[in-house]
């Protein structure tokens, strides 16, 4: 056979071969896997166990419900996004190293650093270095976003941040003071930055507001200490008219459980700023009225429809109502997919670019929209609130 004919032979059994994968296939050519039909893989270190899990449980189902729903819509032009989660079991080091491992390892383009502050930071220096783009969702220590010499091109937040919360926060507690004569103020919040910020803060603010209060007194229990029986003595032993606690989750509803075997509740007005998320109200043994507490989250406030359904439809999926770190990593999916859309790229500069000063529509803004600032790369224009407790919903 000459080799003309053996070519021709060759040729039309390549195209048999071709013509019954293209049949099997239903398309004109065989399918052939791209890069760009590869998921978008987005690392979350968070906190998944131990005494504050409430943080990243609830982290990561918010970030999953509106992952699901941009998945559902197609994604970007076909790439879904994939969530890998690591827990850190509150440990700044290993918030570090699961962050890292995240991104080398597992190959994440994205991260949402749903760690408390005292990862967050420890996170936060891993990005500087690998450059890739991150936004965190639970971090409220203002220096994270508000210090120069900490900022990173590629990190943003999508989180309350204390000074925001201190200065509303001591507007109302002046006014509830003046109403009510209540100048000697004392404070009992957790040894850490966020703690010792956000109280820090509190106070100065509360003293323009109200010029006459006097700090008596502070108290700082470590984080995730188990036993508030020293703080409490103190308290009790100083009396102040009113107390302020940065405490939080499961550390504010040991306290306040502890407090109250001790009537702590009708010697002083407590202001306690993270009260007023559903798990931690429904977590107390005996909730006490009239505690004064933000509105971390709760499905009445902001009040609009918008949110009344969001905060169903979580509890219809989880069978729990949000937290306030649901709603900041709900609002940080939404950040990203808008830029993710506007950009069509995973590219950490293009993103960034495309977040700062980006406003969005959302039902947990104060007028239904809230904006990223681009001179610090933080979240404005959510809505915080401030009320009183009651021992049962609504």
């Amino acid at each position: 056979m000459s080799a003309t004919k053996t070519s021709l032979r060759k040729r039309r059994s390549f195209i048999k071969a071709a013509g019954a994968l293209t049949a099997a296939s239903g398309l004109g050519f065989p399918f052939i896997s791209r890069a760009d039909d590869k998921p978008i893989r987005v690392g979350v270190p968070t906190i998944l166990s131990g005494r504050v899990a409430q943080l990243g449980i609830s982290s990561r189902n918010a970030i999953l419900m509106e992952v699901d729903k941009f998945n559902a819509a197609g994604g970007l032009n076909g790439r879904k996004i994939e969530i890998v989660t690591r827990d850190s079991k509150g440990k700044p080091d290993e918030a570090a190293n699961n962050t890292r491992q995240l991104i080398n390892s597992e190959g994440c383009e994205i991260i949402i650093d749903a760690e408390a502050s005292s990862g967050a930071f420890a996170v936060q220096e891993v990005i500087r270095e690998l450059k890739v783009l991150c936004i965190h969702t639970n971090s409220e220590t203002s220096s994270l976003s508000a210090d120069p010499k900490i900022r990173v091109p590629t990190a943003f937040r999508v989180a309350r941040q204390g000074i925001h919360d201190a200065i509303v926060s001591a507007a109302y507690a002046g006014n509830v003071a003046k109403a009510k004569g209540l100048k000697t103020w004392m404070s009992c919040s957790p040894d850490y930055a966020y703690g010792r910020d956000n109280t820090s803060l509190f106070l100065e603010y509360l003293k323009k507001f109200h010029p006459e209060v006097e700090v008596v007194g502070k108290t700082w229990p470590k984080l995730f200490q188990a036993d508030y029986t020293e703080n409490i003595t103190k308290i009790l032993q100083v009396k102040p008219q009113a107390l302020y606690s940065a405490l939080w989750a499961g550390d504010l509803v040991s306290f306040v459980d502890q407090s109250s075997i001790y009537n702590l509740f009708s010697q002083s007005t407590v202001f306690a700023i993270n009260m007023a998320d559903y798990t931690t109200l429904t977590a107390v043994k005996n909730l006490p009225a009239g505690i004064h507490s933000a509105a971390r989250y709760l499905k009445t406030f902001p009040a609009n429809a918008e949110n009344a359904a969001w905060g169903e439809a979580y509890h219809a999926k989880y069978g729990d109502y949000p937290t306030n770190w649901s709603w900041e990593n709900a609002l940080a999916v939404n950040f990203l997919t808008t830029a993710l859309k506007k950009v069509n790229s995973t590219d950490a500069t293009k993103l960034s670019d495309a977040l700062r000063g980006m406003k969005v529509k959302s039902p947990f803004g104060a007028d239904g929209t809230v904006t990223m600032r681009a001179e610090d790369q933080t979240i404005i224009g959510y809505g915080i609130g401030w009320g009183t407790t009651v021992p049962k919903d609504p």
